[in-house]
């Protein structure tokens, strides 16, 4: 019985070792499939080929600890005249019409035990791609870092001396 229960928790660690560990590295394992959306958004043709900058949808993100998904408002307020005859615009179209939500999923989720705050870091000067990545080569948006510990200590130790981003590695920042 001890045996089986050792063998039990050696195969439940390294199964969960294994994850934590590949989960870290998607990009470099080329997994980098985001979830699958109700509307097909492309991030590679709005922030890529037409330049759009992040805070014009995202413009909680420097105004409010969460960056937020983009009103129904900022989408329709191009797509009411642009590309109207497109399938997934009429989609989107039949949302704001029934106003109706999008059920985005969600690409980015921290713990409950962990705060970030986008505004603290888009007022700092830190760019939008430092933390997710090259949004504006990716069709569909995908989880670019691992979001670990390891991973914002790292970023907070390589920038602990510069002015301009006043990084802390006071816990209670984050954990609280």
């Amino acid at each position: 019985m001890k045996r089986v229960l050792a063998l039990l928790i050696i195969m439940t660690t390294l199964g969960a070792a294994t994850v934590a560990f590949t989960q870290s590295f998607n990009v470099q394992l080329g997994k980098t499939r985001g979830p699958e959306q109700p509307l097909p958004f492309s991030h590679r043709r709005h922030a890529g080929d037409m330049a759009i900058d992040c805070l014009y949808c995202h413009n909680g993100a420097d105004k409010s600890p969460v960056a937020n998904i983009p009103p129904m408002s900022t989408c329709m307020g191009c797509h009411k005249i642009v590309s109207t005859s497109k399938p997934t615009i009429k989609a989107l179209t039949g949302y704001w019409d029934r106003k109706e939500q999008i059920p985005w999923v969600e690409v980015y989720r921290l713990p409950d035990y962990v705060k970030f705050n986008h505004k603290r870091h888009v007022m700092a000067g830190v760019q939008c791609e430092t933390c997710h990545g090259p949004v504006q080569q990716m069709d569909v948006v995908y989880q670019f870092p691992s979001l670990k510990m390891g991973w914002c200590v790292g970023c907070h130790r390589t920038n602990l001396d510069a002015p301009q981003f006043q990084a802390t590695m006071d816990c209670i920042t984050c954990h609280h």
